[in-house]
């Protein structure tokens, strides 16, 4: 069975989904939830919940975790190209379509992007548009803008 736990956040409530030891999905507060999910918390939310709650207040760059989103294999080389991108910097979709060497799959990285099935644990927040820009993120620009801001802020702690 997965279960499910909340956590409270400077951008809202955030439910982490565990299965089978692993992080599989992450809901933002306005993201509808599945209904086959039970709310426990196992030690592995305690830990996302913890390693969570330590990004936000700046004390932690990098999650170590056991994430298993479930997707394509593109869309999961995609993902493992977002792991890759350092704390408070960002990169286009076309330098991630680069980086997995299919430089002309731009759209599909941002589709891949779109699907992410772990944001915040899995960074498609550093992703912008070629020309700089903010685009696309499921939880809303102001979410996605709001991470950046504490990353930057964020980037010269060395914890």
């Amino acid at each position: 069975m997965k279960s499910l736990f909340f956590y409270q956040t400077i951008i809202g409530k955030i439910g982490v989904v565990e299965n089978e030891g692993q992080i599989t999905n992450l809901y933002l507060e306005s993201e509808e939830l599945p209904t086959d999910l039970e709310i426990r918390e196992t030690e592995v939310l305690k830990t996302a919940g913890k390693q969570l709650l330590e990004y936000f207040t700046g004390r932690r760059k990098n999650f170590e975790l056991p994430l298993a989103p479930a997707g394509t294999e593109f869309q999961r080389r995609v993902w493992q190209a977002l792991c890759h991108i350092p704390y408070g910097e960002t990169v286009s979709y076309k330098e991630i379509a680069k980086k997995i060497n299919n430089d002309k799959a731009t759209r599909a990285v941002g589709m891949a992007n779109h699907r992410n099935p772990i944001p915040i644990f899995i960074p498609c927040h550093r992703v912008i548009g070629a020309n700089g820009k903010l685009v696309g993120y499921g939880g809303g620009l102001e979410i996605k803008k709001a991470l950046l801001e504490l990353e930057y802020l964020n980037k010269s702690c060395c914890l």
